[in-house]
């Protein structure tokens, strides 16, 4: 990104860009628009909880979603015939390891798996002090780790996003991957919450 675009919002920029290609006649606003309600029609933090509760109930699964995102995430039939557009790693919560997601870049983040990003999500604020502060900021998000946890920062980008696979909860080893699931925040698959 040129120097010049560094002040100029997301939102700007995205918008010029879409003025570009529709006035070069590579596509339409209504195609634009088409794109998008597809996208969000099947976009939820749901999906991500559904990944998380059987990972949980299988470990199997659980090794092949640590293993290859992409292939767990189409297990279910996330991403349509051709699979995500972006290569999809989830990291596992462990004691003593807890995992935040962020971008630093903009606000790249697994939509479909993870339904829309918050706005804090995109916000500079998140962005920047995620990196250097992270236990600072999972405190602002009322989250307090143990002590000598290590917090692991993962920065997503348009090739690759993450999936915080948070820890079990004690005592749930009666519920069924419906119920595990319900217990599963779009918060606790970025990693500004436990489950």
């Amino acid at each position: 990104m040129s120097e010049h675009h560094q002040d100029v919002p997301i939102a700007v920029r995205v918008r010029q860009l879409e003025e570009r290609v529709t006035g070069a006649g590579l596509v339409t606003d209504a195609d634009l628009d088409g794109v998008l309600s597809r996208l969000y029609a099947d976009a939820s933090p749901v999906n991500g909880a559904r990944m998380v509760a059987r990972a949980w109930a299988d470990p199997a699964y659980r090794q092949r979603l640590l293993a290859d995102g992409n292939a767990a995430a189409a297990e279910f039939g996330f991403g349509g015939a051709d699979g995500l557009s972006y290569r999809l790693a989830v990291v596992a919560n462990e004691p003593g390891l807890h995992n935040l997601i962020v971008c630093t870049l903009c606000s790249c983040y697994p939509v479909s798996l993870l339904g829309p990003s918050p706005s804090w999500y995109k916000s500079l604020a998140y962005r920047s002090r995620a990196v250097r502060e992270p236990a600072t900021v999972l405190s602002e998000f009322g989250l307090t780790l143990p002590e000598g946890t290590q917090i692991a920062v993962w920065d997503a980008s348009a090739e690759s996003r993450y999936m915080v696979l948070p820890l079990r909860p004690a005592g749930t080893g009666h519920l069924s991957e419906v119920g595990l699931a319900a217990l599963v925040t779009r918060n606790g698959l970025i990693g500004t919450a436990s489950v």
